[in-house]
């Protein structure tokens, strides 16, 4: 490990010790990556949906290889100045040796940290049996342990997105296994209602990661905030988003023979200037 991927894995500490909360943005790729932390995010997480997409895959789990997915994980680490915790879905493997390889591959490519999911196949629609799950949990603590590097461990109670009938009772009682398993970070993806998030934080006993979402009446920053939530993430949504973009000005070269999306670029010089530091 160099002093600089020391330095950044303890500055990833820090930002889940210190007080107060933090958006850790998800990049795509490893030229977003660069844009979002020279923009001033302290720390980034990679997105597994949002690399296989743009890659022109879909987001299921084994739509990149293990080598292709850590490739392009690479990527972002070399390429961003600040932490980057990696999206490894289910520690990239079926057993718990597998997860254990997973993440000291994880750690040997300069990784601050990286989260590790409680799916059980390639629908997402079906969980791990809670013990399965926290033996995943423990033999990515005991890879991390190993080297005596400074990581952030997030385990992932996938209960909401996976349909489960009592989704706040499941994930509550995944999170406190996950936890004493070595977990440093807990996130349950789909959480949203202020009361549960709540009750998340207090009971936890550890910093409680959310993923930011829409709806009828939907949390901003502040409100997280005061919920005492520690790291905001968004998932896929800015790959989405670009590719929203894209749509949008497809649509308008195909349909109205239009270029106007030309006027709010990027330009060149400025992304000249951005990539060559």
């Amino acid at each position: 490990m160099t002093d600089r991927q020391r330095e950044l894995g303890t500055e990833f500490q820090r930002l889940h010790e210190a007080p107060g909360t933090f958006i850790m943005a998800n990049p795509p790729d490893a030229g977003s990556a660069v844009l979002l932390a020279n923009m001033g995010f302290p720390a980034l997480g990679t997105t597994s949906a949002g690399i296989a997409f743009q890659m022109g895959r879909a987001d299921k789990i084994g739509a990149l290889s293990n080598e292709e997915a850590l490739a392009e994980i690479q990527r972002i680490v070399e390429a961003a100045p600040v932490p980057v915790s990696a999206d490894l879905e289910g520690g990239l493997g079926g057993s718990a040796d597998e997860v254990h390889a997973t993440y000291r591959q994880a750690i040997d490519i300069g990784l601050a940290g990286g989260s590790i999911e409680d799916t059980a196949d390639d629908t997402g629609r079906a969980l791990l049996e809670p013990e399965e799950a926290a033996d995943r949990v423990a033999a990515a603590r005991d890879a991390i342990d190993a080297t005596g590097r400074p990581f952030i461990l997030t385990a992932r109670a996938e209960c909401y997105l996976t349909g489960h009938p009592e989704p706040f009772k499941e994930a509550m009682r995944r999170i406190h296994m996950y936890r004493d398993a070595g977990a440093d970070c807990l996130y349950v993806p789909g959480i949203a209602d202020p009361d549960e998030i709540r009750e998340l934080v207090r009971e936890a006993g550890r910093p409680i990661n959310v993923l930011a979402r829409l709806g009828t009446d939907p949390l901003s920053f502040d409100d997280l905030k005061a919920l005492g939530v520690k790291r905001i993430s968004i998932g896929s949504g800015l790959a989405r988003y670009a590719f929203k973009a894209y749509e949008r000005a497809a649509k308008q070269m195909l349909d109205d023979g239009r270029f106007d999306f030309m006027e709010d670029t990027l330009s060149v010089g400025k992304l000249n200037k951005l990539f060559t530091g």
